[in-house]
């Protein structure tokens, strides 16, 4: 299964959101956050990757390391800058998962200033 992955930057100031809000798989972020939040702050220390899966309706969370080897060359160089990017801004990389769509879509969020739906 051939994966496109899109990759979207939240920006902590509202006016500048990068993201159209007619992105459906936005709207599902927005949709789970309180969940999103929740399960990212139980192991906050490790830093890890979120991953909601739309089909089976369930998040999961992952290890970096783990996530990165699941992903092509060209996807784990793209992951690797969001990474090091949301990390200095103290941001979350949230992935959904559409399978039937096959897409794998990606957001770097700022947990002080995101807002759910």
């Amino acid at each position: 299964m051939k994966t496109t992955t899109v990759r979207n930057k939240v920006s902590r100031d509202k006016r500048k959101r990068q993201q159209p809000m007619t992105d459906p798989y936005f709207a599902v972020v927005q949709e789970f956050w309180p969940h999103i939040l929740m399960h990212y702050q139980e192991f906050e220390d490790k830093k890890p990757i979120m991953l909601f899966d739309i089909q089976e309706q369930r998040l999961y969370v992952y290890p970096y390391d783990g996530f990165k080897a699941e992903l092509s060359e060209k996807s784990q160089n793209l992951l690797e800058q969001q990474y090091e990017r949301a990390l200095a801004e103290q941001e979350i990389v949230v992935f959904v998962r559409d399978n039937d769509q096959k897409r794998l879509v990606s957001y770097s969020i700022d947990p002080e200033s995101f807002e759910s739906a």
